[in-house]
């Protein structure tokens, strides 16, 4: 059976630690990476699988796309562009082999990337384009909405609802049923006690919006 061909979008280190995990998962073709400028690429060492710009899909036939953005608000942006311009080409969910996932019970959307060492555990929703770094935590009935990137270590306890394009730094813990708001941040080691609205960036124990 002929492999599918698959891209990933951006090329800076979140891109190439997601193209890690799709050789893992295997049964894919990786073509390489696509960006939205092709002269910022001077600080990576990925230039040899750079195909160019999005206007390389225009002439190129490939069937699939991940999304390697990491910045939530970006990732949105780019995603829904893409989707709208492209209509046939799938985003597919990927799962790392080595994480933990109650599937049967679970609702998770087109272009979830779930990385090493993830655990989430019954009735979790992953919103579209939302990305589980490496040894994060999801507790029962966790909501992570649209867009989101749930850096590693990070805990998100019971009963939580992230709004889309939220950003939860590394070693952050969301206690049980707390909400956070579209766009908000959620600084590295924070602990978030209390609900965070909208764009809003908390920091420290307990977390407290960012002066």
């Amino acid at each position: 059976m002929e492999r599918k061909r698959v891209v990933v979008i951006g090329a800076g280190g979140n891109a190439r630690e997601i193209a890690a995990v799709i050789r893992d998962v295997g049964g894919w073709d990786f073509v390489g990476f696509l960006v939205s400028d092709v002269s910022k690429l001077s600080r990576y060492d990925s230039s040899d699988e750079v195909l160019g710009d999005f206007t390389w899909l225009e002439s190129n036939q490939i069937d699939a796309l991940v999304m390697g953005i990491g910045n939530p608000p970006a990732k949105v942006k780019v995603a829904k562009e893409l989707s709208e311009q492209f209509p046939t080409v799938e985003w597919p969910m990927l799962i790392h082999p080595s994480a933990c996932i109650d599937k049967a019970s679970a609702k998770i959307g087109k272009g979830v990337v779930v990385c090493v060492g993830v655990v989430a555990t019954v009735n979790v929703t992953l919103g579209d384009f939302t990305q589980l770094n490496f040894g994060c935590t999801i507790g029962h009935e966790a909501v992570i909405g649209r867009g989101c990137l749930i850096n590693p270590g990070a805990n998100i306890s019971g009963g939580v609802e992230l709004g889309d394009a939220v950003l939860v730094g590394t070693g952050a813990q969301v206690l049980q049923y707390i909400r956070v708001g579209d766009g908000a941040t959620i600084g590295a080691g924070a602990v978030v006690t209390k609900d965070v609205p909208p764009k809003t960036t908390v920091v420290g124990i307990p977390a407290k919006p960012k002066a």
